[in-house]
Formats: C-alpha cells, sequence, structure tokens
C-alpha cells in the first residue's frame, strides 16, 4: 500500500481561475501518465468557458441542441453534461493506492464532500441511487428529512434536482477528472442536453434555491470538503 505517512500531510487545493477545459484535461492526464510512487497527489479547483463534455459510454442523442457551444468526447465515466462559468470545478489527482481504498469508496468520499459543502450553506443534498452525483429537493432544499422510501421507476428524481455532476477516470490507480458544483451560472445549457443521460432532469445551481454566495467563497469549502475527505 505505501508508506502513509508520506501523504499525511494534508492536501492544499490549487486554484487554476477560469482555464479552457481542453488544456486541462490534457495536463491531467500527462500528469496521471508521468506519475511516480513518490509524486504527491494534488486537487485542482477551477471553472471552465462553456463546455459541453461526453464520457466514454455517453450517447450522442443526449445531446440535444449544443449550438454554437463546443462539445469534447472526454475519457471519463459518465454521459453528458455542460461545464461553464459560475460552477466549481473538482479535479483529485490522487494515488488510490497509496491512499489506502477504493474507487467505489473514492466516489463515496468525493459525493460526502459534496453534500459536506452544500450543509455549510444549510441545504441538504442527497443521493439517489445508481446516478451518480448530488441531488436537492426542489420544493425545500434546506429540509433535513431524509428522502422518503424509493423513488419510482418511472421517474427516479421525483422532486429532485441535480447541484453536483461526478465523472472520473481511473488509471494505474490514479485518479484524474472529478466533480462540478453548480454555484451562479446561466443554467440554459442544460436545458440542450439530457444531463448525465437523464431525459427532463431538472439542474439547478446555489443561487437558484436562495443561497447567495461567490465562486470563491463555494470554491474554498468545496476544496477543504474534498482535502478533508481524499485524506487517507
Amino acid at each position: 500500500m505505501g508508506d502513509l505517512n508520506a501523504i499525511a500531510v494534508p492536501l492544499a487545493p490549487e486554484r487554476l481561475g477560469r482555464v479552457d477545459y481542453a488544456p486541462t484535461w490534457a495536463a491531467m492526464r500527462r500528469i496521471t501518465l508521468e506519475r511516480g510512487p513518490d509524486t504527491p497527489d494534488r486537487i485542482w479547483l477551477c471553472e471552465h468557458p462553456p463546455v459541453y463534455t461526453q464520457g466514454v459510454a455517453g450517447r450522442a442523442d443526449h445531446v440535444l441542441s449544443p449550438g454554437d457551444i463546443p462539445v469534447v468526447q472526454t475519457d471519463r465515466g459518465g454521459q453528458v453534461t455542460f461545464h461553464g462559468p459560475g460552477q466549481v470545478v473538482g479535479y483529485p489527482l490522487i494515488d488510490l493506492r497509496r491512499a489506502g481504498y477504493y474507487v467505489k469508496e473514492y466516489v463515496y468520499r468525493i459525493e460526502e464532500a459534496v453534500i459536506r459543502s452544500l450543509a455549510h450553506f444549510g441545504v441538504t443534498g442527497h443521493r439517489v441511487a445508481g446516478a451518480p452525483g448530488i441531488y436537492v429537493r426542489l420544493d425545500d432544499p434546506f429540509s433535513h428529512a431524509a428522502l422518503a422510501g424509493p423513488m419510482p421507476a418511472s421517474d427516479p428524481f421525483r422532486g429532485l434536482g441535480k447541484i453536483a455532476a461526478l465523472g472520473i477516470k481511473v488509471s494505474r490507480h490514479c485518479t484524474y477528472h472529478g466533480v462540478s458544483l453548480n454555484v451562479a451560472m446561466d443554467l440554459e445549457p442544460f436545458s440542450r442536453i439530457n444531463p448525465c443521460g437523464y431525459a427532463g432532469l431538472k439542474t439547478v445551481d446555489l443561487s437558484t434555491i436562495g443561497v447567495q454566495t461567490t465562486w470563491d467563497e463555494a470554491a474554498g469549502v468545496l476544496g477543504r470538503k474534498l482535502s478533508a475527505h481524499l485524506a487517507p
């Protein structure tokens, strides 16, 4: 598993600012390819100009009307999503073998970091079985009540809106890609796709559910939670 003491120092998230998607993806791949046993883990925080990204299993028919927004085919898991200004994107570059946990737990830890970030703003985040990401109640995002019973198969997102999307890649036990949290965006581009492959799934951000914050504050909160929850 490696020397856990070598990575006991908490990760300090790095803020990249607003950066184009393609070169950021290329840099993640290059770092992952060149990693050695002693390469430090990293967490990048950034936002992207408008872009649709499609996962390896993504279907073209989920991209309904992209217009002038570019569509990039990527090597991450998941289906199509949208990135744009006002969204905090977190890219953890983690050596899972050294950290001591597997992919399923890695996904859980990222989702937990988002849930704790939302809780910082008084919002209750929810998981939906079989649909990675984090969701909030559209009628009362501040309610602490648990989701009552299984969602009906005909509408697994009844009453929920998606506020955070997850798409990861693991190569040689090392992660890249990551998670996006919607803070204060132009949400219209989400209506031109089936978000994450689900027709009619409503996408929300903190602003539309009544939380007024800045990108910098939200990035700081998410960065701290990712650093804490992805620790060995």
